[in-house]
């Protein structure tokens, strides 16, 4: 199976709002790159909304399926927390996280409705974000004596991979970026080269 070359995401934070017989819906949307920070942008807005009845969130980490995690806070099972996912993965988006702020207005939805609540909220608060796409990059470093240098430029400049962390001395490195895809390809070149090691980037 091919592995991903590229994802989509959101660039910052972006704010949706919904209001359904008296209660409102805040929906914040956050680029976030870990589960910890996730959890800490759910803490931050309970503090921000301390007096709101529900924070309920969904977070998607990672390329494919990648790492995901619901909460209802409160709401009845399911009825918060999965349609906040649900529009995270109907707009294709990962590394964010959703918090959608509930303040009560008096009158039950049920629910239908607060499926229908928590769903739209979180989809303004996309549809308000600047969605980017993210290329998926890994990265090698390669070591070599200076007199190999000729050989490995010149895959380099055919692969067209970009290079960082360059050290020319008697022994030389340099730190190489590449689809994943190039990987495989990159590396039997290398390979042909005599004393050259191949290291895995940082």
């Amino acid at each position: 199976m091919k592995k991903p070359e590229s994802y989509l995401t959101i660039r910052e934070g972006s704010e949706g709002l919904f209001r359904d017989r008296g209660s409102r819906f805040i929906a914040r949307a956050v680029h976030v790159t870990e589960k910890e920070e996730a959890l800490r942008v759910v803490d931050d807005l309970r503090r921000e909304y301390h007096d709101a009845r529900h924070h309920c969130w969904a977070y998607r980490i990672g390329v494919g399926e990648g790492e995901w995690r619901v909460n209802d806070d409160g709401e009845p099972a399911g009825s918060a927390g999965n349609p906040i996912l649900g529009q995270i993965r109907s707009f294709e988006v990962t590394d964010i996280v959703i918090v959608v702020v509930r303040y009560f207005g008096g009158t039950l939805l049920g629910v239908g409705g607060l499926i229908n609540a928590y769903k739209t909220a979180s989809r303004e608060a996309l549809e308000a974000a600047v969605i980017i796409r993210k290329k998926i990059t890994e990265k090698m470093i390669v070591r070599f004596p200076y007199e190999r240098m000729k050989s490995v430029t010149r895959i380099i400049r055919e692969e067209k991979l970009e290079q960082s962390d360059q050290k020319f001395e008697l022994n030389c490195s340099i730190t190489l970026e590449m689809p994943p895809s190039k990987r495989e390809k990159v590396t039997k070149r290398f390979s042909l080269i005599d004393d050259l090691i191949i290291e895995p980037g940082p």
